[in-house]
């Protein structure tokens, strides 16, 4: 239980990869197997997280979600989408929630948010409206959607499946699609008539000033008008706008101070919008410096037909975790990163170049480069380009890889084959079929989500064999000895709500589930409520960015705060917990 506890605080931490964590847990728990033998606790039983039948589900179905996004079998929603958004948008916006939550129900929710945030984005700045109203009630509405079958998410596939090794019987892909649907219903409604409401006015305008504030480095040129100046006399020159930093002189670190005397190759570190960064760039005959990069002629800096563009990270791509060198972005793409953003927090280390700085899921890049190479990047799903329109990529194999994502679901839902079975057989048809090339299939499992639930398993596993989730069973009916049935599912949902929003939501499934068994055992109670209380409330990650990787998508584009979470998310999550608390109980005669 100690281990827990510094294993989910791990979980947390921005700075250690989820990779990193979940491989120590299962090392630690594997060696302290072997040094201190425990009855029924084999050092190698550990392992079996790798060829569990839930990972396989999971990542299967990552690779079938990828399918639809490369060849753009989902490009008719979205074209639709943006064009009755220029007629309708008060009902527009209650469609774009339903066709998410639909589509989330059957698809990891990443590459549906990837499809509308784009669409969305381009709407707001072609009709001057702020997106913050749309963005994240979309991407709530996706979460929602994907309670509603047992592949709509990773949490419902570990909750059944560990459920199932606990002897339960299976519950099939549609056996809690009523409950799901009713509190989906009642989400959506929030989402659509009352979250806009709550969430300030931000507009994001990115085709003329973008909220988001960039790190960028200002290179002084040998033949600028600063040189020899103060560098108050230079921030004058910005009109006082410009804010600096710090300064960089070589291999040595000035402080900003406003009787500072500027030499050339000096590189101011400021933080702002790209516009005025541009604008700083002229004001000063400076250039946005990028690392040691070649600047002449045939460089992208310097060519013509340029544009700026801002393009987020999304998970599966090459950049997740990596740096700009290691991937040699500049070479592949042809587009030169001027800065950073995510979401306001400074991360760049003071020794740091911008090609060295560790990339994540949800940060925003400011490129340089021509159109052509932007409009190219679009069809790229690596990247997410939040400025301007968006050509949705689409190919013939498209009614190919829509028709094998229906086989996969009519298969598993008759139960003909197990859904690990069908995905994994999906899976390999779209490679067959040359729907999905293999390197982007082998992008699409996002090697957090993978290791997480490895771990997941092996710690659930160590939980139940030494008794653990036992004596958390006792302890939670002890603090509810004199409540109803109807007051403990309540309860068990609620601590599950919160730990979802806290730690990894598959680390709180798989932790749960065997608690809400050992519940309802004890209480002589029917089982099946009370798993699905655990996976309800662990796929309750709204009030936090940190919740879910959707959330940092949405994070970014929209330009929220930690508090809009908060503002929109704890309302959302009391309401489903509501409608759940009453619900099952209802459907399944608890009293």
């Amino acid at each position: 239980m100690a281990l827990t506890v510094v294993a989910l605080w791990a979980f947390t931490r921005p700075y250690i990869p989820l990779e990193f964590s979940s491989l120590g847990l299962i090392a630690i728990l594997a060696l302290g197997a072997a040094v201190f033998p425990y009855p029924g606790l084999e050092p190698t039983s550990f392992f079996a997280g790798f060829g569990h039948e839930a990972l396989i589900a999971v990542c299967a179905l990552m690779v079938l979600g990828q399918g639809l996004v490369k060849t753009g079998a989902l490009e008719p929603v979205g074209r639709w989408l943006a064009r009755s958004w220029n007629t309708a948008p008060f009902l527009s916006l209650l469609a774009t929630l339903i066709i998410g939550a639909v589509f989330s129900a059957f698809v990891n929710n990443t590459p549906i948010v990837v499809l509308l945030l784009p669409i969305l984005v381009s709407v707001c700045i072609r009709t001057n409206r702020s997106p913050s109203g749309i963005l994240m009630p979309m991407g709530f509405a996706t979460l929602v959607g994907g309670m509603a079958t047992t592949i709509g998410t990773s949490t419902n596939l570990l909750v059944v499946s560990v459920a199932a090794d606990l002897g339960l019987p299976r519950i099939g892909m549609f056996d809690f699609a009523l409950p799901a649907a009713a509190g989906a219903g009642v989400a959506i409604i929030y989402l659509w008539l009352i979250a806009p409401r709550m969430l300030p006015h931000r507009d994001i305008g990115i085709s003329s000033v973008s909220p988001r504030l960039f790190e960028a480095r200002l290179q002084i040129r040998k033949d600028s008008p600063v040189i020899g100046k103060k560098l108050g006399d230079a921030i004058a020159m910005t009109d006082g706008e410009m804010k600096v930093v710090r300064i960089r002189r070589g291999g040595t670190f000035i402080l900003p101070l406003p009787d500072v005397e500027l030499k050339a190759g000096d590189r101011l570190r400021v933080r702002d919008t790209p516009v005025r960064l541009k604008s700083y760039e002229d004001t000063l005959k400076a250039v946005l410096y990028s690392g040691e990069t070649r600047v002449d002629e045939e460089h992208p800096l310097q060519a013509e037909n340029q544009m700026l563009a801002e393009i987020a990270v999304v998970q599966g791509s090459t950049l997740d975790r990596a740096n700009l060198s290691f991937t040699r972005f500049l070479d592949r793409y042809q587009l030169v990163v001027l800065a950073l953003h995510r979401a306001g927090k400074d991360i760049w280390r003071a020794s740091e170049e911008i090609q060295d700085v560790i990339l994540q899921n949800g940060d925003v890049l400011l490129v340089q480069g021509r159109r052509e190479q932007i409009a190219s990047l679009r069809e790229n799903s690596e990247f997410l380009v939040l400025d301007g329109g968006v050509e949705l990529p689409t190919t013939s194999r498209a009614p190919l890889a829509l028709g094998i994502l229906m086989s996969v679901i009519l298969v598993a839902a008759f139960g003909i084959v197990p859904i690990a079975i069908a995905a994994l057989a999906g899976g390999f048809l779209l490679l067959v079929t040359r729907c999905l090339p293999l390197v982007e299939a082998m992008r699409a499992i996002s090697t957090s989500v993978y290791f997480v639930v490895v771990a997941s398993l092996a710690l659930g596993h160590a939980l139940i064999t030494t008794g653990a989730t036992a004596y958390i069973t006792e302890v939670f009916l002890a603090l509810t000895s004199n409540a109803g049935p109807t007051i403990v599912l309540g309860s068990l949902m609620m601590l599950l709500a919160v730990l979802t929003n806290v730690v990894s939501n598959n680390a709180a499934a798989v932790i749960g589930t065997p608690i809400a068994v050992g519940i309802a055992q004890e209480l002589n109670l029917p089982t099946e409520p009370f798993v699905l209380a655990v996976l309800f409330g662990a796929n309750m990650s709204f009030a936090t960015p940190f919740g879910y990787q959707t959330n940092l998508l949405i994070l970014s584009a929209g330009g929220y705060k930690f508090s809009d979470f908060l503002r929109v998310g704890i309302p959302l999550t009391i309401l489903m917990w509501l409608g759940f608390s009453v619900l099952l109980p209802l459907l399944y005669h608890l009293g």
